[in-house]
């Protein structure tokens, strides 16, 4: 039998069976699975996936699972009582980082003898995430005479990499090593094919009265009794290892005081949003704990994750964007994402990676499958999007703040995004960007809507590439202009005034290219053959948040927006109801996503058509209070809204997921028509406008470069008033835009 010695002395054997089961086995996902309620809590990179009961069932097919790092250390975690799962009585995961279930007992019999009867028992578990994985169980007798009970803990891990969990089929695998107790530890461990120890150290309660270690799971056993109105209550420590990582021994009471401690700090260090709607204040309250919870240290600094389950790892796209949606509420994931992405610009042309010169990261990973180079992700470049929307995100940063010693530090990285996107970008040299998948593993499509599929003509054939989005053009003449404010302020006019004429040729060539005039709307790409990708969708809404559409046009995009095939009642579908790709149960072609309709609403209320910016924002905030926790998820389907239906969930959406999170923000900043200028020490409120369900909103200190101003915004018939409650420093505002 094969042995293998760790790091620490400890010999492990290979369990050959189990490690050939899994991998023949594979993990696809089964729609039956997912439609089930799912719990999630994270903190840093820990993440926790189970049933409402707070189990990981054995042979679950929908990913659930304790992970670290992109691998999966724990596959299967149940807890029963006499031979019987308990009985679910409540469950919650609204706390980020924590899940609190509530149980009771069936009854529980010896033969025809009845022992205890049911509902007799209260089972309470509390998960919290915190350096692994902590778990309380409180066991709780309402009996009048003692009760025996057989416990028993079913654990079993296949570390398998997330991509892997995800569907992804290997050639070959490492070896699992068969469980051993040492101590009072029970551990679970691995060798993959990257020669990296990983160990799952569980620490066990008391003594186990016996173990019996089968080929998919290990079971723990303990006899305990509980006197008349008794209780037991035990904890376990989960705990994840790589390598030559030490285990942390954390209390169960400290990890709970340090997160809540953590969550109070963070939000008591942002914009304080005040309004006289509970249930708005709500869905505001979710956004700010979310955000907080996806935001995550690395060895190569902060970054916002993307979101649970399946995208805890650092992503430019969408880290950049949540970043920019949470302005309002804090500068600091902002000044932190530009930082992590700037480590990793691009340096040269790497066709594996999908790299270049300039080019902003698209996604990284740390599995064994990224460690072993078979995906690209170390990291991956695949992203047309990322490089502008890291210039944007700087811009924005410095209006909000003007730090111009950190703007100077990474001058070197933007002036090499504006290069990648003169240079690189334009792979056909016809003024626009455009992407072309040269990694073999790569994204097919490179925009935010990257399934393969999603860039069809109205016949419903696929687009060859290059491939020009109708938004990335946006985001390219957004960056231009932003950044171009930015040197005008340092004194170098001369290179402001390129970039804004770079911009407005820009603007005139798009407005030429993309114009569809029998539709009275925009094309949402142009192909490899600079054929117009005329399927209607919500791209173009994009498009007047970056202000490239000329002003003669905005108002038939918005009118486009606005009817029935695009507007669904809970917000704008990707894809038109008449497009031959719609499915408003598909990912791409047919869905809503918050945070494409709040980057919508943003343009929509830049143009000025205040009414259909509120119908909009409306049906956004309607859309959070039917949602669990009154939170946002990644996507929903695209069903039309009738009478009194709910919006439809996508079962395998992230939730939370971090641009849904911070779209209330974004969209919340554009009805209140904030405009910063820390450079200038105004803040300008132009055209701000509350909804019929917001009288009363009060700003507590907004930030805006070194100062704090609180501002209270009101609603007075048809118009918005705005007045300055407390200030610091010279802050003026302003309702005139320079």
């Amino acid at each position: 039998m094969q042995k293998f010695v760790t790091p620490e002395g400890e010999e492990f054997y290979v369990e050959i069976e189990a490690t050939n089961r899994i991998l023949n086995e594979g993990i696809p996902f089964i729609i039956v699975d997912i439609r089930e309620k799912r719990l999630a809590i994270k903190e840093g990179d820990y993440f926790l996936f189970t049933n409402d009961e707070g189990n990981i069932p054995s042979e679950n097919t929908s990913g659930l699972g304790l992970y670290y790092k992109d691998t999966r250390f724990l596959s299967n975690f149940e807890f029963t009582i006499n031979g019987r799962s308990p009985v679910l009585l409540s469950s919650t995961a609204e706390r980020d980082y924590l899940a609190h279930i509530e149980l009771t007992n069936a009854d529980i019999r010896d033969g025809e003898r009845l022992m205890v009867p049911q509902e007799t028992l209260n089972i309470r578990r509390l998960l919290v995430m915190s350096e692994g994985l902590h778990e309380r169980i409180r066991i709780k007798n309402y009996n009048r005479f003692p009760v025996d009970l057989d416990l028993a803990f079913s654990f079993n891990t296949d570390f398998a990499d997330i991509f892997e969990v995800r569907g992804l089929r290997r050639q070959s695998r490492g070896n699992l090593l068969y469980p051993k107790l040492v101590g009072s530890e029970l551990v679970l461990a691995y060798v993959g094919e990257d020669e990296v120890f990983r160990q799952t150290k569980i620490s066990l309660p008391f003594k186990p009265d016996s173990i019996e270690v089968a080929v998919n799971r290990t079971i723990i056993r303990n006899r305990i009794t509980i006197k008349p109105a008794g209780r037991l209550v035990f904890n376990y420590h989960i705990l994840p290892l790589i390598g030559s990582d030490k285990a942390k021994k954390v209390d169960f009471n400290q990890a709970v005081t340090k997160l809540r401690s953590s969550y109070t700090r963070w939000e008591g260090e942002i914009t304080g949003i005040y309004t006289d709607n509970e249930l708005f204040n709500s869905v505001m309250s979710r956004g700010v704990s979310d955000v907080r919870a996806l935001r995550a240290n690395h060895q190569d600094g902060k970054i916002m994750h993307a979101g649970i389950p399946w995208y805890v790892a650092p992503f430019g796209r969408d880290s950049l964007i949540t970043a920019i949606e949470v302005l309002s509420l804090t500068p600091e994931p902002a000044k932190e994402t530009l930082k992590f992405l700037a480590k990793f610009q691009g340096k040269e042309v790497n066709h594996w990676k999908d790299e270049e010169p300039g080019k902003i990261l698209h996604e990284i990973r740390e599995g064994e499958l990224a460690i072993l180079k078979e995906i690209p992700h170390t990291p991956y470049y695949g992203s047309i999007d990322s490089t502008p929307l890291f210039l944007i995100l700087a811009a924005e940063y410095y209006r909000w703040t003007n730090d111009l010693n950190f703007m100077r530090e990474i001058a070197p990285n933007i002036e090499a995004c504006l290069n990648w996107i003169d240079e690189y970008g334009d792979v056909d040299g016809d003024h626009f960007l455009e992407y072309r998948r040269h990694s073999r593993r790569g994204l097919i499509n490179q925009g935010w809507k990257d399934s393969w599929n999603a860039v069809s003509h109205i016949d419903g054939r696929i687009a060859e590439p290059p491939i020009a989005l109708c938004e990335v053009q946006g985001y390219a003449y957004r960056a231009k202009m932003s950044i171009a404010k930015f040197y005008r302020d340092i004194g170098d006019a001369k290179h402001a005034d390129e970039l804004e004429a770079q911009a407005a040729a820009l603007k005139k060539h798009f407005n030429e290219a993309f114009w569809m005039p029998d539709e009275g709307y925009f094309a949402m790409a142009l192909d490899g053959n600079k054929n117009q990708v005329a399927t209607i969708t919500s791209n173009v809404g994009q498009c007047l948040y970056a202000g490239i559409i000329d002003d003669d046009k905005a108002g038939q995009v918005v009118r486009r927006l606005m009817q029935p095939d695009m507007f669904s009642g809970w917000g704008i579908r990707t894809v038109s109801k008449a497009a031959q790709i719609y499915n408003p149960m598909s990912y791409h072609n047919g869905s809503i996503w918050p945070h494409d309709n709040a980057i919508i609403v943003s343009g929509v209320k830049a143009y000025g058509f205040n009414e259909e910016a509120t119908i909009l924002a409306s049906a956004l905030f309607d859309a959070a209070i039917h949602h669990t926790y009154y939170r946002l998820p990644e996507l929903f389907c695209g069903f039309t809204r009738r009478g009194t239906n709910w919006p439809v969930s996508y079962p395998v959406s992230c939730s939370p997921q971090a641009w849904a999170a911070g779209s209330v923000f974004l969209m919340f900043q554009a009805m209140l028509g904030i405009f910063p200028d820390a450079h200038k020490d105004i803040l300008y409120i132009k055209n701000p406008v509350l909804p019929r369900w917001l009288g009363r909103v009060e700003l507590e200190n907004l930030r805006l470069g070194r100062d704090r101003v609180s501002v209270l915004f009101s609603r007075d018939g048809a118009a918005t008033r705005v007045s300055e409650l407390t200030q610091s420093g010279k802050l003026k505002t302003g309702d005139v835009l320079e």
